[in-house]
């Protein structure tokens, strides 16, 4: 539908994320001046709906974890094996990379070459960019190596064309039409029992994770209007990283696993499936839209007015989190890294203007995704400015205000709630404790134990691998300063 002045609305809900972030985080500082009960009770309800997302986070992660152990002990090939049409599902993986590192990529297609789901009906479609230097002798590797272990193992050259930006987005759609016509139409793989995985290069999959995604598929009559999502977590370095990035990812893989839970705000993310079927009434990804994985959920909502949903799949997903050669450089790619997941607030005009123009889409329905969505993307930079300093601002910027009864008991109502939140701590250090990885032989018994005492740093960590990434990503985007894809450096 053609709107009318798009590109001025466009950019207004552009400008839209930083206003409201920056307008919240600097609101203490004014609104002592002006409105100081204003900021008062702002903060102690901030204060308020962050113990309650402490607590559902807590819960949620509990519930997420025993689920992920009980499927891990599930025989998912044997649950398959009920359906009398298991054997006419067909995984389509597509592996998007540029300048990883041989090993990494030999490490993913391993662990789909030991996959529970019999190999005859998994194939891979790697896909390798042409402005990297040398990739054939990689792709010549792979192919010596794992060809005949799938039913089909494609290597696809990916060619920036004018209308792409660089991305996995435009690499992704590159190998699924590279598929479309040697699979599915040379081939002859049922377009209907064909499951589509995006896979980064870097992942690690559960032995039984396309057994157990068979099952989810099949076991739903609404199979072609659904996502698949798992656990991604940060572990496959875990035990090399320095501790402030260490504690940034565990605060991220804990996330993602208590959000398989929370179905209603689920979205698909990093590493995840949909039938072949609905990637192809949306259009396949877009080749100019870099946030690509809640780009094309938010995408299939709108096509299937409202009704595209995620569903997890209980089992984890092991991924690289941000690592270099040193401890500066390691901050820095990790960084970047935030910066480009902070730049999924690209997309939320895109998604707000949908909001408006979808009329069929029960209005409930759309309304708390949007919603949903906006909190995180919104809010991501202004968390920790409020929950950190804001309780102290009032009173710094306006002495009056302290020697108020709401002045003076503001900052210890505060600091009673906000130490309860740290209680739940000790469920996140649990549950980290319980996934994580086995100590290496040269990780001492000391340094392991050290490791609850690093989350000491959690307030430092917070601010410059939360708060400068999205409020980066928030004031490129008010400004117009569109960044490109940046991939995250390997070893």
């Amino acid at each position: 539908m053609k709107i009318k002045k798009e590109r001025l609305i466009q950019r207004l809900l552009e400008i839209l994320p930083g206003f409201v972030s920056w307008n919240l985080i600097l609101f203490p500082v004014w609104g002592a001046f002006v409105a100081p009960m204003t900021v008062a009770y702002f903060i102690l309800l901030f204060d308020i709906f962050w113990f309650y997302k402490s607590i559902t986070f807590a819960f949620f992660a509990i519930i997420a974890h025993l689920r992920i152990e009980a499927s891990k002990r599930m025989d998912w090939l044997g649950e398959l094996r009920f359906f009398p049409d298991w054997k006419n599902v067909h995984h389509l993986v597509i592996v998007c990379t540029y300048k990883e590192p041989l090993y990494i990529l030999e490490r993913t297609l391993e662990s789909l070459s030991k996959q529970t789901m019999p190999k005859n009906q998994i194939s891979v479609v790697l896909g390798f960019e042409a402005r990297e230097d040398r990739w054939q002798v990689k792709a010549t590797e792979l192919e010596k190596k794992f060809q005949g272990k799938f039913a089909h193992f494609l290597i696809n050259e990916h060619v920036l064309i004018p209308g792409e930006t660089a991305g996995k987005h435009s690499n992704a759609r590159s190998c699924i039409l590279l598929a479309k016509k040697k699979l599915i139409k040379i081939k002859k793989i049922d377009a209907d029992y064909c499951l589509v995985s995006s896979c980064d290069a870097d992942h690690v999959y559960h032995p039984n994770h396309f057994a157990y995604l068979a099952y989810k598929f099949l076991d739903n009559p609404q199979r072609y209007e659904r996502f698949w999502q798992p656990a991604v977590v940060f572990y496959n370095n875990f035990w090399r990283l320095p501790p402030p990035v260490r504690v940034a990812n565990t605060f991220n893989t804990i996330w993602n696993t208590a959000q398989l839970i929370r179905t209603d705000r689920l979205v698909s993310t990093q590493n995840y499936a949909l039938s072949f079927r609905l990637l192809e009434k949306i259009g396949y990804w877009d080749p100019d839209i870099i946030p690509e994985d809640w780009h094309t959920f938010f995408k299939a909502f709108f096509v299937t007015n409202g009704k595209a949903e995620v569903e997890p799949i209980f089992l984890p997903l092991s991924a690289d989190a941000a690592e270099s050669t040193n401890f500066f450089r390691t901050l820095k790619n990790m960084y970047e890294q935030q910066k480009r997941c902070a730049w999924g607030v690209s997309d939320d005009p895109y998604v707000i203007k949908n909001y408006f123009l979808s009329r069929t889409i029960p209005f409930w329905d759309k309304t708390l995704r949007v919603l949903r969505l906006i909190e995180d993307h919104f809010l991501w930079p202004v968390n920790w400015f409020i929950i950190t300093l804001g309780v102290n601002i009032p009173a710094l910027a306006n002495k009056n205000f302290s020697k108020t009864a709401i002045g003076f008991n503001l900052p210890r109502t505060s600091s009673l709630i906000l130490t309860i939140c740290l209680l739940f701590l000790a469920i996140i250090l649990y549950i980290d404790a319980k996934q994580r990885p086995p100590r290496p032989q040269e990780v001492s018994r000391l340094r392991a134990l050290l490791i609850p005492f690093e989350f000491v740093l959690m307030p430092i960590v917070g601010f410059i691998f939360t708060v400068l990434p999205g409020l980066d990503a928030h004031t490129r985007l008010m400004l117009g300063k569109y960044i490109e894809y940046r991939v995250t450096e390997k070893i």
